[in-house]
């Protein structure tokens, strides 16, 4: 009983029980990336949770109907969370939501510094986020978040590597102007 290891399962190999019928694969599934998809929908999709819930429910149920279209030869996590950016994708065609990238040149009235934990300086600046395009918001969520390379976040976004840098690096540098008090404290 003693030193007895519970035997983890990758993602990939739950994967392949979830397309044989084995239910606990999916519940297995689904509690592992639950708040990571919720927490990525609800910054995609201006901080609703009831979208948010909507959007956790419709990637999972994907999964279920469809579980033959994930190649084991690849990154379980990487197919999921692009299924989530498409998901996003689409309802910003169906909204015709197109918000520009903020003029880097423009004035930006900077936050000023108050006494604020390091967990609310946090939230501000991924509140921040909303003035930006879906496009460098997702970048930067799946990057910074989620901890996808910029190879990862290429494939899908169906973007090449340069332009997940570029995203990078004008979102970065947006922040940083935005939050240039704290230059010398945190690390964008």
């Amino acid at each position: 009983m003693f030193g007895r290891k519970k035997k983890i399962t990758t993602d990939e190999h739950l994967m392949q029980q979830l397309s044989h019928g084995n239910q606990e694969a999916f519940n297995q599934l689904y509690d592992r990336y639950k708040d990571r998809l919720y927490y990525y929908f609800y910054r995609m999709l201006g901080n609703s949770e009831s979208l948010a819930n909507d959007f956790l429910q419709d990637v999972f149920l994907k999964i279920i109907e469809k579980p033959e279209r994930f190649n084991p030869n690849y990154s379980f996590k990487t197919w999921l969370f692009s299924i989530a950016c498409n998901l996003c994708k689409n309802e910003y065609r169906r909204r015709e939501v197109r918000k520009t990238t903020p003029n880097l040149n423009a004035q930006i009235d900077p936050i000023l510094p108050q006494a604020v934990s390091k967990e609310e300086l946090l939230n501000r600046i991924f509140d921040s986020l909303e003035e930006l395009s879906a496009e460098h918001r997702s970048v930067f969520l799946l990057h910074y978040r989620e901890g996808f390379a910029i190879k990862e976040i290429a494939n899908m976004l169906d973007v090449a590597p340069g332009t997940v840098k570029s995203r990078l690096y004008t979102t970065r540098n947006y922040l940083a102007k935005k939050f240039q008090y704290l230059k010398d404290e945190i690390e964008l």
